[in-house]
């Protein structure tokens, strides 16, 4: 699915396929503190929020963005991004819920958000 973009007003709703994974805030899946995002936001179990790959980033994406995510309820906010290796992917935060995290895997999902630069 290739980035659609749905014009309306002063902003557009933007659609895309990408993979989605999941992780946690424990000491062994990360570099420093486990429960701070890259941008220095606190990570605590509970929150609905994602990491991003950065080429999503450059789509509109950018720290505090809400983004909704296909199959799942509520909207998660854009806390933390990823390694630059990444790229059309997004890794859904589970708190310390490794068996969550496990069970959830890598699948693909089509996120929505708006693009206020439209």
């Amino acid at each position: 699915m290739a980035l659609e973009s749905l014009q309306g007003g002063a902003s557009a709703k933007i659609k895309l396929k990408v993979t989605a994974t999941a992780y946690n805030s424990l000491p062994a899946q990360t570099q420093g503190k486990a429960n701070i995002g890259a941008w220095g936001h606190r990570l605590k179990p509970g929150i609905k929020a994602i990491a991003v790959s950065r080429d999503l980033l450059g789509m509109g994406l950018e720290p505090g963005s809400e983004v909704e995510i296909e199959g799942l309820p509520g909207r998660y906010q854009v806390l933390d991004k990823m390694h630059s290796r990444w790229s059309r992917k997004i890794d859904i935060y589970m708190g310390v819920d490794q068996n969550a995290a496990l069970a959830w895997g890598k699948r693909p999902v089509v996120i929505r958000w708006e693009n206020q630069d439209s």
